[in-house]
């Protein structure tokens, strides 16, 4: 059985010194040493796979098998061994869990918290929900697709007595069709833009485009979790719809989600969740950056508002070809992470940015 190790102490850190939340251990996502590396590691049942994916450490290791199957095929995307952009979804699982926000919501259960099973992951929790789609999912078109090897079939496990999650791939393309769809083009694109004589900006920024094409249905289509919001205080869940706002942004631009990149981008995110009279940038055991992330997150979002939506539309009519999206980058780079930027600035460079399109 897989154990966790400094995973406890990690998160009382981060939550008595109101620090940024500790997303990486030696390097890598957390307990990421503790992920199974083989796919013959995984639990079996009658010759089929059979992770668990209401386990953190289980949904780790997808993530790790999904990056260590597909490596091979992104030689362009740079010189480092962790320029996979699946590599952003490993640290945001381990953002949610020692933020607490993969536990049980309605306190029914332990399941989450460090006095119960830490490494379990609530059917309650809207977080858990949201993530299945970015993680059971595209393992599940991995495998189809063969990357997981010849023939090798795949059943998730469920809770006794939950109904509402796909366990198979069959049954995850008919309940949604797009999203595996669109798992699988990435999958399949990875095999053929490795041959591609594009440029490889050209086909780094093309195979950025079809993942984030993936990760964007999988995020609609998780509306599905909406009524597990109502376990949440309303700052939570104004936060949760603000966090998915800004994949608006980040998948506009083609965020490369590589390891550096995806944890410079999800340590200033909350390290725990929040309650109702929590208002940033004023929330005294969270950090100014954290302070700061919740703070432009709720402007991106209210201005967005503001302007029937415009902001949005603004940003992807600008992100309209390789040149642009990666000053888009570098403009969410500023934004997101230097509190002296100037929203207003935000505003004024996005307009200009249109005319070049």
């Amino acid at each position: 059985m897989l154990r966790p190790t400094v995973l406890g102490l990690l998160l009382a850190c981060a939550v008595s010194l109101g620090t940024s939340t500790v997303i990486t251990e030696n390097g890598m996502p957390l307990m990421w040493a503790q992920t199974w590396g083989q796919v013959t590691d995984l639990p079996t049942q009658n010759g089929v796979l059979n992770p668990d994916p209401w386990n953190v450490l289980h949904r780790m290791s997808l993530y790790r098998l999904m990056i260590s199957a597909t490596d091979s095929y992104i030689g362009y995307m740079g010189t480092n061994t962790t320029e996979n952009p699946i590599w952003g979804l490993p640290l945001q699982l381990g953002w949610m869990q020692t933020s607490g926000r993969l536990a049980d919501p309605t306190s029914a259960t332990t399941c989450g918290l460090q006095t119960g099973d830490p490494m379990c992951i609530s059917t309650q929790s809207w977080w858990g929900c949201v993530n299945y789609f970015t993680s059971a999912l595209p393992f599940l078109s991995a495998a189809k697709q063969g990357f997981m090897g010849e023939g090798v079939q795949v059943q998730m496990q469920v809770p006794e007595g939950v109904t509402d999650f796909c366990t198979t791939y069959t049954d995850c393309a008919a309940l949604y069709p797009d999203v595996m769809a669109k798992w699988d083009a990435f999958f399949e694109a990875l095999k053929t833009t490795k041959d591609s004589p594009l440029p490889d900006n050209e086909k780094k920024d093309s195979l950025l485009g079809i993942y984030w094409a993936a990760q964007m249905v999988s995020t609609y289509t998780s509306a599905v979790c909406s009524p597990r919001k109502s376990h949440y205080s309303s700052v939570e869940v104004s936060f949760a719809q603000n966090w998915l706002n800004s994949a608006e942004y980040v998948s506009a631009a083609h965020f490369h989600s590589n390891l550096d990149n995806s944890a410079r981008f999800l340590t200033p995110l909350p390290n725990r969740v929040l309650k109702e009279g929590d208002s940033p940038p004023n929330i005294a055991d969270l950090s100014e950056d954290e302070n700061h992330t919740l703070s432009i997150f709720s402007w991106m979002s209210n201005i967005n508002t503001l302007l029937g939506g415009s902001l949005v539309r603004m940003w992807k009519s600008a992100m309209c070809s390789v040149t642009t999206r990666e000053k888009g980058r570098e403009l969410l780079n500023q934004l997101l992470l230097d509190p002296r930027f100037a929203t207003s600035s935000f505003l004024s460079i996005i307009s200009g940015m249109n005319t070049s399109c």
